[in-house]
Parts: C-alpha cells; sequence; structure tokens
C-alpha cells in the first residue's frame, strides 16, 4: 500500500489568505466575534480537508480520499488514460497541476499528487495497458 497526499498549489494559498483571512482579520478588529468564530472554522476545516486529502494505491485499487466528503474506489485495470490538465472543476485537489484520470467507459477525476510522477508510475506498473499523456513544456 502506497499513500500520497495532495499537492498544495500557492494560487489555493492565496486564495484561502484573500478570501478567508482578510475577514478574519477585519472581524477580529471590528470585534465582531461571530464572524470571527465562523471564519476561524471555515478556516480550520478548510485545512482539515487539505491535509486529510490523499491517494492511496492499495494492491489494484486507487482509493481517493477527502476527509469524511469523499470515499472513492477505482480498481487500477479499468483506468484508460492518465494526462496533466490544469482543469478548475471541482475535485480532491489542492493544486492546478492536477492530473485527469480517465476510467470505466466515461468516468473521469482529477487529482494532484504530490509526488505525480511517482504516483503514475506505480499506476503503470500495475496496468501496463494506461495511455499516459503529458502536456509539452515550452
Amino acid at each position: 500500500m502506497k499513500k500520497y497526499k495532495s499537492k498544495i498549489g500557492t494560487e489555493f494559498v492565496i486564495l484561502l489568505f484573500g478570501a478567508l483571512f482578510i475577514p478574519l482579520i477585519m472581524s477580529l478588529l471590528n470585534f465582531n466575534w461571530t464572524d470571527f468564530c465562523i471564519i476561524s472554522l471555515c478556516i480550520l476545516f478548510l485545512l482539515h480537508l487539505i491535509y486529510s486529502t490523499e491517494y492511496i494505491i492499495n494492491e489494484e485499487v486507487l482509493i481517493i480520499k477527502c476527509s469524511f466528503l469523499i470515499n472513492k474506489s477505482v480498481n487500477i485495470h479499468s483506468i484508460k488514460k492518465i494526462s496533466e490538465t490544469n482543469n478548475l472543476m471541482s475535485s480532491p485537489a489542492f493544486s492546478l497541476d492536477r492530473i485527469e484520470i480517465l476510467y470505466n467507459k466515461y468516468d473521469m477525476i482529477l487529482i494532484s499528487p504530490k509526488k505525480k510522477l511517482e504516483f503514475i508510475e506505480n499506476l503503470k506498473n500495475i496496468n501496463t495497458k494506461i495511455e499516459i499523456k503529458f502536456k509539452v513544456k515550452k
């Protein structure tokens, strides 16, 4: 069994700070304790999601976990294609440096493992038929 944590992108951190920390400071300066508590809870929940998101390769199954919100299992032999993407679609990925996994006939999921190449290599070792498509670097 191999575990991979989600990569945390700077764009996500900037969004988190801009969208939540500025209002948090403003509520603190204005002594608005209700807003301060609500925003603090939102920040703690997001941090929990970030640090609990992981991708597990267990024998022939890829398990994608994001706290209690997502617990998805994908048979690695059903994976058809893995490609790099910057798709903004909501997914268990905290970076825009993502990979798109196409499996079964029409299913797709976006993830962002920290050790992307090692992750892909481990999947490819289990299912040699997976097509890998990387972006061309300029």
